[in-house]
């Protein structure tokens, strides 16, 4: 499963490891990622997106979502 900017939401059991990537090509360091979920995001020496943790817990799916749903760029995606 690969979501970007999906409005399907990421249920917990809907895959049994979630791995998350950040685009370099697309992200354009807005840095809402990082925002919305400091603990699984950042942002590089050069502004761009990059992720924390992989694969993410299912606890934190909902702050993926979230993640992804405001990201402009449509620069993060999940996979299973």
């Amino acid at each position: 499963m690969t979501l970007g900017n999906s409005p399907a939401p990421l249920m917990e059991g809907d895959c049994g490891v979630t791995h998350v990537t950040i685009n370099g090509d697309r992200c354009q360091g807005h840095g809402r990622c990082a925002l919305i979920a400091p603990h699984l995001f950042d942002v590089d020496d050069s502004g761009l997106g990059v992720v924390l943790v992989d694969p993410v817990a299912s606890t934190d799916l909902a702050d993926v979502e979230e993640a992804i749903l405001t990201c402009p760029e449509n620069a993060i995606a999940v996979a299973d």
